[in-house]
């Protein structure tokens, strides 16, 4: 069962034909405005019209109201990473991303999820070729086994921070195979949150210029209903040899294929 795509919306265990993924639901519509933009009584839900008018009467018990725009606005923002690991962590963390960062702009601020500075990290030690010590932050090896795990790891960190876009990331450029970006998050609807946990690794196998690492994974996962799910296998991350003319994305892993079965 290669290259997963998202769950979908009706639980993991399906999903196992798509990509593993945590919480999320795409963002509804706008709620329609009130009565010459009055807002809604706190008491009866009626809304109060301007000029001390009497209030209409409430809706139907069998009418759902609208949606609160700005309720869900917050609830599919990404999660700061200084609300994620705290203030000094968070911060020691964008002090490193900005280190390593060579964009002019780089997203190394507290107020993104902490995924997208971890993976603003692992880009600019792509840019590693091997001479003398990696930069502060980079690690022994940036290119080594570690860094292929911190791939997952970052998979499963952006999707439970929310962080689609950073988690669509590290299936490279064009995001998991066969899918969009709102298909891609629509899949996380009904999901609450997952945990990965790395299994043993052996080294990786070079090939057709590219170098190919397993990660060895246990997921928990847990629905929004309290559902818990399990899951084993693995996925395979991949980069391009260091050859003269390779780019900093090519040279960085990216999750290239996974194979994940349910669990008692």
């Amino acid at each position: 069962m290669a290259r997963p795509a998202a769950f979908p919306s009706h639980g993991l265990l399906a999903g196992m034909l798509l990509t593993l993924a945590a919480c999320g639901a795409p963002p509804g519509q706008q709620a329609a405005s009130g009565n010459d933009g009055a807002a809604p009584d706190a008491t009866s839900g009626a809304i109060s019209a301007s000029g001390g008018a009497p209030a209409p009467d409430p809706a139907p018990a069998n009418v759902t109201p609208a949606p609160d725009p700005a309720a869900q606005s917050e609830a599919a923002a990404p999660l700061a990473c200084s609300a994620d690991i705290g203030v000094a962590a968070a911060e020691r963390l964008a002090r490193t991303c900005r280190n390593v960062s060579p964009a002019t702009r780089p997203p190394c601020n507290v107020a993104n999820s902490c995924a997208i500075m971890q993976d603003e990290i692992a880009r600019s030690c792509a840019l590693f070729d091997g001479k003398g010590d990696p930069m502060d932050g980079c690690g022994p090896d940036p290119k080594g086994m570690a860094a292929a795990a911190d791939v997952v790891k970052r998979y499963y960190a952006a999707l439970n921070a929310r962080d689609y876009g950073t988690a669509w990331a590290q299936w490279g450029n064009d995001g998991p195979p066969d899918q969009t970006m709102e298909r891609f998050r629509a899949g996380f609807a009904d999901t609450r949150s997952t945990q990965v946990t790395i299994g043993r690794m052996e080294p990786g196998d070079a090939g057709a210029g590219s170098v190919y690492q397993t990660v060895p994974v246990k997921v928990d996962a847990v629905l929004k209903d309290g559902t818990r799910q399990r899951f084993v296998g693995r996925y395979v991350v991949r980069r391009v040899n260091d050859v003269d003319g390779a780019s900093a994305d090519q040279r960085r892993w990216h999750i290239d294929s996974a194979q994940l079965k349910p669990v008692g």
